[in-house]
């Protein structure tokens, strides 16, 4: 192209034509400090599980999920993230087992911090593994989930996590109020440094079905919805409404679930808040890419990492992804 007879004095694809130089001009990088790394968590000793719906992942008993930790470590993954597969016999309509200070998170929590301190620990604070309707809360008689009463248990549940040595905790149940009542608790009781990650906008979406499978709440879910307390997948602006709400009760950081389709909600977050924002890349995205990559229709390596860069670029401070462990190896690697 030609302007007014002259050749243009910009032409971009200079700064594309050798490996240095888009080195020298790319704008976003991932790292290992970027990433969480969620893992699913069994009773027992010597306890392996397959995951049918998520290829690769694994339900596992604390003895051999200690070999990860340590892997984590050494790849410098800064968190790991436990969800529990609660035995079916604990399970209750008010889902009473969270608050157990000896129940299955408070005791994986408690081996892996006095083996690996230096490995950041985030826990689930919601109810969904714990109910017998698969609900984050607990029930009226009409199915309804009540906001106030599941708090009072939610907040029990965070400071029993936070008194195992817990350094994150994470309520992703999207009730009203949860983040305040939490702080205050966890205030109260001299959890001072425990960090507080915000499920601000998670929205009712149909990409967690394998995240359910994993930790056996789909059974009791049914087909019952969580529309009446997660976001609906219209909205935009109620999203940075939610945000708002929680960093002023106090949260730390927030999170955008899920992750791909909400991009753009990460990036209005970032644009706004300015706080440490969090993307998570959830069950249903990696079983699409995972199904792909294994049939070949995809270089599972190159589009993993670019979803992951995609989710830096969008405004991102790191992602939970079940891919953290591959990605870190990958980055090692080289790549």
């Amino acid at each position: 192209m030609h302007i007014l007879g002259q050749f243009p004095a910009t032409r971009m694809r200079r700064m594309r034509r050798d490996d240095f130089s888009r080195r020298m001009m790319r704008e976003h990088r991932l790292t290992a400090d970027d990433l969480i790394y969620p893992v699913f968590v069994l009773d027992g000793k010597g306890a392996r599980e397959s995951v049918a719906s998520m290829p690769g992942v694994e339900r596992l008993s604390v003895d051999l999920l200690l070999p990860v930790a340590e892997e984590c470590v050494a790849l410098g993954i800064p968190v790991m993230a436990l969800f529990p597969v609660i035995d079916t016999s604990l399970k209750t309509a008010d889902g009473r087992e969270a608050t157990n200070a000896d129940g299955l998170v408070p005791r994986v929590a408690r081996e892996l911090k006095s083996r690996f301190p230096e490995l950041g620990l985030l826990t689930d604070v919601a109810l969904d593994p714990f109910t017998t309707h698969g609900q984050d809360g607990l029930i009226d008689d009409t199915g309804y989930i009540l906001n106030d009463e599941t708090v009072k248990i939610l907040v029990e549940q965070a400071c029993v996590q936070a008194a195992a040595g817990v350094d994150i905790v994470a309520p992703s149940d999207m009730m009203d109020g949860r983040i305040g009542s939490i702080r205050t608790a966890l205030e109260a009781k001299g959890h001072i440094h425990t960090r507080l990650m915000a499920y601000s906008a998670k929205y009712a979406s149909a990409f967690y079905g394998p995240f359910r499978d994993a930790v056996g709440s789909k059974g009791n879910l049914g087909k019952s919805s969580k529309a009446v307390y997660q976001m609906d997948p219209a909205n935009s602006d109620e999203a940075l409404w939610e945000v708002g709400l929680d960093l002023q009760e106090g949260a730390d950081m927030v999170m955008v679930k899920p992750g791909m389709p909400y991009l753009d909600i990460v990036r209005r977050v970032k644009d706004t808040f300015r706080a440490p924002t969090y993307v998570y890349q959830v069950s249903g995205e990696y079983a699409m890419l995972k199904a792909a990559g294994s049939n070949g229709w995809l270089d599972e390596q190159k589009v993993v990492m670019e979803a992951l860069l995609g989710c830096k670029r969008a405004g991102a401070d790191g992602v939970l992804t079940y891919f953290a462990l591959q990605v870190a190896r990958w980055l090692r690697a080289g790549a």
